[in-house]
């Protein structure tokens, strides 16, 4: 490859097509131009969408660098941010996994999408899209078996999500696309999120946790990926930072990632504990289980720092029922008949002398058929039903760790935390420059590997 500086302009020749980079004096972003765009998109220029000011606005892809960063809250803040700037904005989750089932308007019948899907066009009131062309592929069990055997092409998948995603951009001013775990997954069936991204033209930004070099390694290796595939690099947000070392880590990270890749940091998010805390109703999808009473609690969040093991006598427990923190989450062996039956009295004392609110929660632990509660047990709950109590089919051990180990994901019917989550994560986002990363004032976007890294962090 020649470079050459002529007049402010850099010239970059690859092999026989000339691509020139100029800089917007008005915007101070970069415009790739070419006398060949039209034919050189490869035909991804049915995403891109022309705005009010003649810029092309490229689709934004969200992918993580591995599960459990926050990438679901990210994106609903970010849809948040955008709705505020466009008209019209589009959703869609090209690869799902968890899924539910809805009606779609269009195909007048139940289909399957992502759960993620129904959360952010419920929430957002995304009414111009159809949920036929929010949740193209969606891999349930066997699925990767039946495209490994051919009986699914891999194919059919790329031209699904591609088909999906150009409807929702005709009826859309900017769509986001939400990927499913790190750019890798998906591999197996042709459908990681970097090729995706890279089939729809899409720049990704990528979510990773906070710290400094772990975090950045972390990045770096689906980074590769990206660039594997030709694909741009929006810019990064750093997720639950703890607050002590915020500053230390936006600075540093924006620093190397500058360095690194002339790429900037987007957002740096501190730490807020409580949208990690499992509510009463992600208890009862992890245990497979049902409130006993209390539905009106389901909504109520735990902090497994506050969760205690009963293992002491009556006397001790009532004593910790008043000296612990109110909203704490108990754990007794259903034997403990002496436990459950002293719950039930404190719940009943506090409700009767209007103390200071009862927002306790028993988990009563035991294997069945072997152990249940008892029937005298269960008739004095009645005329509890506010009282929330759960019945877990397991050890007491067992519920622990699967409480330590589980991370409650963000659901429609959990307003208040999705409320918390936009609210927390969106003050956070630079929505300028992100826009200005993924928008250009011409419909030419070549690939950014044919430019120099140096030649990049410059523009």
């Amino acid at each position: 490859m020649l470079i050459c500086k002529q007049q402010g302009m850099l010239t970059s020749l690859v092999g026989r097509r000339a691509l020139v980079v100029s800089r917007s004096g008005a915007s101070g972003s970069s415009c790739f131009s070419s006398s060949t765009s039209e034919a050189s998109d490869g035909g991804k220029a049915k995403y891109w969408k022309k705005n009010a000011i003649g810029r092309y606005q490229r689709p934004i892809y969200v992918a993580a660098t591995r599960q459990h960063v926050g990438k679901t809250s990210v994106s609903l803040a970010l849809v948040s941010g955008l709705q505020k700037r466009f008209d019209k904005v589009g959703f869609v989750k090209p690869v799902g996994q968890q899924h539910v089932t809805v009606n779609s308007e269009n195909l007048h019948q139940d289909i399957r999408v992502d759960k993620d899907v129904v959360l952010v066009r419920e929430r957002f009131h995304l009414d111009h899209i159809d949920y036929q062309h929010m949740s193209p592929v969606i891999i349930p069990a066997g699925y990767t078996k039946k495209v490994v055997d051919g009986e699914i092409t891999y194919q059919e998948q790329l031209d699904s999500i591609c088909n999906s995603v150009q409807e929702v951009t005709k009826v859309s001013d900017v769509v986001l696309c939400e990927g499913t775990g790190h750019c890798g997954v998906g591999s197996i069936v042709g459908a990681n999120n970097a090729k995706i991204a890279s089939l729809l033209g899409a720049d990704v930004v990528l979510v990773a946790n906070g710290g400094l070099g772990s975090a950045f390694d972390e990045l770096e290796l689906n980074r590769v990926l990206c660039q594997h595939y030709n694909v741009r690099i929006a810019g990064v947000i750093i997720n639950k930072v703890i607050p002590e070392k915020y500053e230390q880590t936006k600075h540093y990270m924006a620093k190397a990632l500058k360095q690194s890749w002339g790429a900037p940091l987007l957002g740096c998010i501190p730490d807020r504990p409580y949208l990690g805390c499992s509510a009463l109703a992600d208890m009862e999808r992890l245990f497979k289980t049902k409130l006993l009473g209390g539905d009106i609690h389901r909504f109520r969040h735990y902090n497994v720092t506050d969760m205690s093991l009963v293992t002491t006598s009556l006397t001790r427990f009532l004593e910790n029922l008043r000296l612990k923190p109110t909203r704490t989450l108990y754990i007794c062996h259903v034997t403990r008949d002496d436990i459950i039956l002293g719950f039930m009295g404190e719940f009943q004392r506090r409700r009767k002398d209007f103390e200071k609110p009862f927002e306790a929660a028993l988990l009563i632990c035991g294997r069945e058929p072997k152990y249940t509660i008892t029937k005298e047990v269960k008739e004095m709950m009645v005329g509890l039903s506010d009282m929330p109590v759960m019945m877990v089919p397991c050890t007491t051990a067992e519920a622990m760790a699967k409480i330590h180990g589980f991370t409650p994901k963000l659901n429609i019917d959990d307003k208040a935390r999705v409320g918390k989550a936009i609210e927390h994560y969106e003050p956070y986002i630079d929505f300028d420059e992100l826009l200005r990363r993924t928008s250009s004032c011409n419909s030419s976007f070549n690939d950014p590997a044919s430019i120099s890294l140096e030649d990049l962090k410059r523009l």
